[in-house]
């Protein structure tokens, strides 16, 4: 990987839950700084499900490995050009150099 190709920036989302009066409701807020990251889109798809048309869209993001990109969970979320992913992989490549996350999102939101 080259630090060069790494043309993207990512906001990461962390969920908090919080009370809204009849109970509590996951709400995402920014968590951390925003990063540097490559994106290749993997794949995308359109599904019926109960007569409704989604199309999903699937990337995967390579940053550098941080104290912080390490502590990055399934639960997270991501935002890349105004998009909200949310993350469904996470592994390490190349020693701790590289943190790659798989993602998708609904392209039709």
């Amino acid at each position: 990987m080259n630090a060069g190709r790494l043309d993207r920036r990512l906001q990461f989302q962390r969920a908090t839950l919080s009370d809204d009066g009849f109970g509590s409701v996951e709400v995402f807020a920014s968590h951390g700084s925003p990063v540097w990251a490559s994106k290749k889109d993997v794949s995308d798809a359109e599904r019926w499900r109960a007569g409704e048309v989604s199309a999903i869209i699937s990337a995967r993001f390579v940053l550098r490995s941080s104290a912080f990109s390490r502590g990055l969970t399934p639960n997270d979320r991501l935002v890349c050009d105004g998009v909200t992913y949310e993350i469904s992989g996470i592994k390490e490549i190349a020693r701790r150099q590289w943190i790659e996350i798989t993602a998708s999102a609904r392209a039709d939101r």
